[in-house]
């Protein structure tokens, strides 16, 4: 119970900070894991060994995230993406509600490869140069994408449905396709947010004044895409999808691909070593500040998972609730399904809290199954929520926002979708009461 006591008080504390912003990340998810784990009781030593562990999971995105940001600036500053901005406004004919839905939709698509990584990879630069031109918050583009690439995370080859068919010893496929009609209501939940959120920045913009209308000046804009070769479009493009198709298929690390991706896109666009190293220059700052975070974030995942805290949370969280409250259990879990993203790693939920749950459920003959699909359900929006995915911060990285404005942005909304997700699913019959 200490161990969880320390735990709990080490995550409220570096959310609280991230929420009210009084320190940046950096600071919060590197000091607040290494005193907790110094209170527990462990040694420095220990904590080096918890960093390392926790570093060697988030290298790969720290390595993809770098490249990546230099990646598509390179292919900004070259115009790549005017024609699709000004084609997705004629379309929309600049309506705002509109866009929403669209960015609903076209995350569904995005995350069929089941990598929210990737997701974000291609479609937040594609679509925020048009919020930006819109005028649209891009605190409301990562939620429409997150949310929609949550609800969209319920395939067989999606992380949590994985981990759970694990746990419980079922195959993957037969376990996701109850799942598919919940799929289906949670998208047209999505979509139903997205109109309505589309309205409140429609009236909100409506009343900005006039000198906020335009986010970068055209002066600005020409200076950043001063010495791009013209005439290229088809050329990136083409290396866009590539890239992008790289990343499907899992051919080769999507760090290495973007490496790969910079190198011929910058000489390319770029005649002169000193525009590639302008070039270079305007977009690594960004990169790297972003790219210190994950790195931080590594700090916390590795010490929070090394100690036990999280796997220690999950069971005292369980023994803690009333006896009466067992037949429930597996609902009570769901309902919090989304403030427990901010308490437990992917892993800890699935692979602590599941088989306890499941264990007490079982007792008053809940199926297995129904017990899995309340947890899945219930947690699956907060995916894109929880300052433990990597992939988040990926995210928050390219949209150039901060974790906890985010959060508070995010939080009710998607929890909301959470709760009415698991309701239809008990009135489906996914799930047993």
């Amino acid at each position: 119970m200490v161990l969880s006591l320390i735990g709990f008080a080490t995550i409220i504390s570096i959310v609280t900070l991230l929420i009210r912003g009084k320190v940046i990340p950096i600071v919060a998810l590197t000091l607040i894991p290494i005193i907790g784990a110094l209170v527990a009781g462990f040694g420095m030593e220990e904590i080096g060994g918890f960093f390392k562990s926790g570093l060697g999971s988030v290298m790969n995105v720290v390595v993809m995230f770098i490249f990546a940001i230099i990646f598509f600036g390179i292919l900004q500053d070259a115009g790549l993406f005017d024609p699709l901005i000004n084609k997705m406004i004629q379309l929309t004919r600049g309506n705002i509600i509109t866009i929403c839905i669209g960015s609903v939709i076209i995350a569904a698509i995005a995350q069929l490869d089941g990598s929210g990584a990737s997701t974000f990879l291609i479609t937040i630069p594609a679509l925020l140069p048009l919020y930006k031109r819109m005028r649209i918050s891009p605190y409301l583009l990562v939620l429409l994408i997150g949310g929609s690439a949550s609800i969209m995370n319920m395939i067989p080859w999606g992380g949590p449905l994985g981990r759970t068919a694990s746990v419980i010893h079922m195959d993957v496929t037969e376990l996701w396709r109850p799942l598919i009609p919940v799929q289906v209501v949670g998208m047209m939940l999505m979509i139903a947010l997205a109109t309505i959120l589309g309205i409140r920045e429609k009236r909100r913009i409506a009343v900005l004044p006039e000198a906020t209308f335009v986010e970068e000046s055209e002066e600005a804009l020409l200076t950043s895409r001063e010495g791009a070769h013209k005439g290229l479009y088809l050329f990136n493009l083409l290396l866009t999808i590539a890239i992008i198709a790289i990343l499907v298929t899992g051919m080769i690390p999507a760090g290495f691909a973007f490496m790969i991706g910079v190198a011929i896109a910058l000489p390319v666009n770029f005649r002169t070593i000193k525009l590639q190293n302008e070039c270079i220059k305007r977009h690594a700052p960004s990169a790297l500040a972003m790219a210190s975070i994950i790195l931080a974030a590594g700090v916390f995942l590795g010490v929070l998972n090394g100690t036990g805290m999280l796997t220690s949370i999950a069971q005292d969280l369980i023994n803690i609730l009333p006896a009466f409250l067992g037949r429930y259990i597996h609902l009570i879990i769901g309902f919090l399904g989304l403030p427990f993203d901010l308490l437990l790693s992917t892993d800890a939920y699935y692979f602590a809290l599941l088989p306890v749950v499941d264990q007490i459920s079982s007792t008053y003959g809940i199926p297995s199954t129904s017990t899995a699909y309340a947890m899945i359900v219930g947690n699956i929006v907060g995916t894109f929520v929880s300052p433990f995915s990597p992939a988040l911060w990926l995210a928050l990285g390219l949209a150039n926002i901060e974790m906890g404005r985010y959060i508070r942005y995010a939080f009710f909304w998607m929890w909301g979708i959470g709760i009415l997700l698991l309701i239809a699913a008990i009135i489906m019959g996914v799930i047993t009461v």
